[in-house]
């Protein structure tokens, strides 16, 4: 079943001496059952807002999300992990009872041996990889990706893009992914969708042509 975003309007409301700013009017954008799209643009054109629309998180807005799924892995732009939790204490929050599962998952992200130790002692590449498998922890049918490989260096960043696009060749979940770089953003989607304006709108949508991998 494909996903179906139309945002007839999506309004920031006034605070104080900011004033109203209408974010999206007349955005729509339809993804395909198991497709990657890279949604591309400047700052502040409301990527990280659109995320959250589509997850549900925000509700405040003129427009319907049709075919989202029940089970939906969402990787922020920071980890969100719980301080106080280890690395596999954090994803069986997402796998209760299902301990193997959770150190299963840590090794696919390379993260094996690190599964008793606490966030403040994980690098942010370690802790982004936590994170990641938390988002697959619950084989997500729709996966959002808020730029996930922000603030990583060069070498940890290559990293995590070769693991996630590991994991999507293995189990397709239809995929939205907000990213600032276009090199990111080839690399890993079907799709590249670029917003920009303001109010933000859809300036272009072009398919990337290279071959998928085989099944």
């Amino acid at each position: 079943m494909s996903l179906k975003i139309d945002v007839v309007r999506k309004i920031y409301a006034r605070q104080g001496d900011t004033p109203e700013r209408v974010l999206f009017e007349g955005l729509s954008l339809e993804l395909a059952d198991g497709e990657v799209c890279a949604l591309v643009g400047p700052s502040g054109t409301g990527k990280t807002s659109l995320l959250q629309m589509v997850a549900g998180l925000d509700e405040d807005f003129t427009g319907t999300i049709e075919g989202r799924p029940p089970d939906i892995g969402y990787l922020f732009q920071t980890p969100r992990l719980f301080p106080w939790r280890t690395a596999r204490q954090n994803l069986e929050l997402v796998l209760p009872g299902r301990v193997e599962r959770a150190g299963e998952l840590l090794a696919e992200v390379g993260l094996a041996g690190s599964e008793d130790v606490y966030p403040q002692r994980l690098s942010l590449g370690m802790a982004r990889r936590v994170a990641l498998a938390r988002a697959l922890a619950v084989e997500p049918k729709l996966l959002l990706l808020d730029e996930p490989f922000a603030s990583l260096d060069t070498a940890t960043s290559k990293g995590m893009q070769d693991l996630v696009s590991a994991q999507l060749q293995r189990s397709r979940p239809t995929t939205l992914l907000v990213t600032h770089h276009w090199h990111e953003a080839a690399a890993l989607a079907d799709r590249i969708v670029v917003i920009d304006g303001s109010p933000a709108r859809i300036v272009e949508n072009r398919a990337v042509l290279r071959p998928r991998a085989a099944e």
